[in-house]
């Protein structure tokens, strides 16, 4: 007869897991996916290296588990956001302005699933999620063009193009070590405004909506 393990046995290795994954996000948040070795992950879960593989086949499993609850997180944030209260307009601006917050807030961690060098498993992810943040702007932009909020377009062409806008203006700034960041409250609400204000313009919306 096949050994089966416990209940308890499945919840210990099941908080472990837990653990070893969100060591691995504060490791790559900290050093990037390049960085961010099977060892180093080990160190800061306090367990032997050879532990990793005990829940993860490779590094790369380790990491697209990893890509997929911090942008997935992202994701829920923002669809929160783009369909709650409000005008279509007003939650357009709201949602670009949160996801930027958010990264702005979060720097490492954002420049890791926004923009760092990573194995292709976790690249072909990123590309599946940058789908997932089109889909909710496409979304939004068609529920305010059937309110007469924005003009006739092709909601899905500039969803797109705000996926790509906001990600590559984020960037720079999430790179750089004196970016702006929760600290420098000014040079951030600045970029936010920015951000917004490029959102709105691309969405053809008539005048600029509050952050929130």
């Amino acid at each position: 007869m096949a050994y089966r393990k416990t209940p308890a046995e499945l919840r210990r290795l099941e908080a472990a897991r837990e653990h070893l994954v969100a060591r691995a996000t504060e490791v790559v948040a900290e050093v990037g996916w390049a960085q961010a070795s099977v060892t180093a992950v080990a160190d800061a879960a306090g367990i032997a290296a050879g532990s990793v593989y005990q829940h993860f086949p490779s590094k790369a499993a380790l990491g697209v588990e990893v890509f997929r609850r911090a942008a997935g997180r992202e994701v829920e944030v923002l669809g929160e956001v783009l369909r709650g209260s409000g005008s279509p307009v007003d939650r357009l601006a709201a949602g670009v302005g949160v996801f930027a917050r958010r990264a702005l807030e979060n720097r490492g961690l954002a420049y890791a699933l926004l923009a760092a060098p990573a194995e292709p498993a976790v690249g072909a992810e990123r590309l599946e999620y940058r789908r997932r943040y089109r889909a909710l702007f496409a979304e939004v932009i068609a529920e305010g063009m059937r309110e007469g909020l924005l003009p006739p377009q092709d909601g899905e062409v500039t969803a797109a193009a705000l996926t790509g806008a906001v990600g590559e203006v984020l960037v720079d700034p999430l790179a750089a070590p004196d970016g702006p960041g929760p600290h420098t409250g000014t040079r951030t609400n600045d970029l936010l405004a920015e951000l917004v204000a490029m959102a709105l313009r691309c969405s053809g919306a008539p005048s600029a909506a509050p952050l929130t």
